[in-house]
């Protein structure tokens, strides 16, 4: 049993090599060869010498490194971890991390202003209860701040990591600096973050972008106040003109003021304010320039996007634009033959009306005919491509792709005649609309001159779709043959039959659109 252990162990000094584990291993090889002598020695008083002398010889070498372990580490409670089970060594590892927790949250608690003392009295109960000398409970106090430091950084480095992901969310750039505050005030704790935003030629602060006790710090002015202004705002004034960091110490507080700069021009403040007079080390210093660089980055692609986004709506549904905004591919210059489904809509007896009233009538009877039909056209994923008098032209399928987009199209014709009826219900001299649907490919591209282009569909699918559209009847939605059988079964569709259309040799299929089924 002694040889046993002796080898069990041995395979632990392999895996966690320590001196007082090599004198247990030592002292066991000697028991189990005093045991031996015992057994065979032919005299008795010699195995009884030989037995006590090597047992003392191996308890003494575990006495000895024992000793030098305890010169080393100048503590009791850990001479003999290393001849510990892995079960037990996870005990003492997880009641030594419970330990430094408690510990680091007492800290920065202490720090937070919220606990006086409390780190101090956390310390000795735990340097009692580990058994550390004084020596050992200040580097202790020393690894508690710097595990703090480094958690505290960690925060503030995923910060920035959530700023970054703020800044490719489509929102309005107030919205996005109340979020950041948010993030930024949580990270920096205790330290009072707020922003400032140059309005009209003034620096502003507003309320909902501050944090902690930023909140209810007297505002500034930017560089083109009144000569008499304050103090106060000094700090800022230099940090607009320079577009560098200034670092300002007042009475009990000391503050960092890093400029918002887009193209080359501060559109605002990030104030970090800091309790008591603690300078802002270097490590803090970058990871908040780091902060207002995301910050302005943000700020720009906010105001780029919502530029973007409201061109793009104009034309389009707001999927599509999204789609667009992230892949602008879809949208190269050219062209390229796409299955698309092209909706033509158009006014039956638009030129009698316009010859009988006058033009102010006439573009209000457009302007509402139409302010009715695009949004049902948009909010079914479909693309505005072109105005033509009384007509509209629109797209599925393009620039974005959508894989059910003949569905949509339908969709969007019984919506229109829907809304348009509603709308001119009382008016019957005013005229009704008209719908054409086609499927089918088409050169979809931007075609034009380099000075002015436009986004449009070419091809026999476009030319059929016109020409369904000139068939139906006023309310009517007409559909083509390729369109009527993507949709399949969902359709309730009356036929038309075989249509002599312009353009086309011979005759083509053609269906009345009554409604969808779910």
């Amino acid at each position: 049993l002694y040889g046993y252990a002796s080898l069990r162990y041995f395979q632990r000094y392999r895996s966690r090599p320590a001196v007082v584990l090599l004198s247990v291993i030592t002292a066991f090889a000697l028991l189990a060869e005093a045991m031996i002598a015992v057994t065979y020695s032919r005299s008795w008083h010699l195995s009884w010498w030989e037995w006590h002398l090597l047992m003392l010889v191996g308890f003494g070498f575990v006495a000895y490194s024992s000793h030098v372990q305890y010169r080393r580490e100048g503590s009791r409670s850990t001479l003999f971890n290393s001849i510990s089970l892995e079960e037990t060594l996870k005990r003492i590892r997880d009641e030594h991390t419970e330990a430094l927790e408690a510990l680091v949250d007492a800290l920065e608690r202490h720090r937070e202003g919220s606990a006086d003392g409390e780190f101090g009295a956390v310390t000795a109960r735990l340097g009692d209860r580990f058994g550390l000398t004084e020596g050992q409970v200040d580097v202790l106090e020393r690894s508690t701040e710097a595990l703090a430091a480094e958690r505290s950084q960690i925060l503030r480095l995923g910060a920035l990591v959530s700023v970054g992901n703020e800044a490719r969310v489509l929102v309005e750039d107030r919205e996005l600096l109340r979020r950041v505050v948010d993030i930024a005030g949580a990270a920096f704790r205790p330290d009072a973050v707020r922003v400032g935003l140059v309005e009209d030629g003034l620096l502003h602060f507003p309320p909902d972008l501050e944090s902690g006790s930023a909140q209810g710090s007297p505002p500034a002015r930017s560089p083109e106040a009144e000569p008499n202004e304050s103090e106060e705002s000094e700090p800022f004034r230099v940090a607009l003109e320079s577009l560098e960091p200034v670092e300002d110490g007042g009475i009990g507080a000391r503050r960092l003021i890093l400029p918002l700069v887009v193209k080359g021009r501060a559109v605002g403040i990030l104030e970090v304010c800091r309790t008591g007079a603690r300078e802002f080390a270097q490590r803090d210093r970058s990871v908040l320039e780091s902060l207002a660089s995301q910050l302005s980055i943000a700020v720009e692609n906010a105001r780029l996007y919502r530029q973007i986004d409201t061109l793009f709506r104009s034309y389009m549904s707001p999927e599509v634009a999204t789609t667009l905004l992230a892949d602008p591919a879809q949208a190269a210059l050219g062209g390229a033959i796409v299955e698309v489904t092209v909706l033509f809509a158009d006014l039956q007896g638009f030129t009698p009306f316009s010859e009988r009233s006058s033009p102010e009538a006439v573009v209000e009877m457009l302007n509402r005919y139409f302010g009715a039909a695009v949004p049902r056209i948009l909010e079914h994923g479909g693309t505005v491509i072109q105005f033509i008098g009384d007509a509209v032209m629109a797209i599925f399928n393009a620039p974005a792709r959508q894989p059910d987009h003949a569905l949509l199209a339908a969709r969007a014709g019984l919506a229109m005649q829907e809304a348009i009826e509603e709308l001119a219900s009382g008016r019957p001299e005013w005229p009704r609309f008209r719908v054409g649907i086609n499927t089918g490919p088409a050169l979809v591209g931007n075609v034009g001159s380099p000075e002015m282009r436009n986004f449009t569909a070419i091809g026999d699918t476009t030319n059929l779709a016109a020409r369904l559209e000139a068939c139906a009847g006023a309310g009517q939605v007409v559909i083509g043959e390729a369109t009527y059988a993507q949709i399949g079964g969902r359709a309730r569709v009356r036929s038309l039959g075989e249509l002599r259309v312009k353009g086309k040799s011979g005759p083509v299929a053609a269906y009345n659109l009554e409604g969808l089924r779910d």
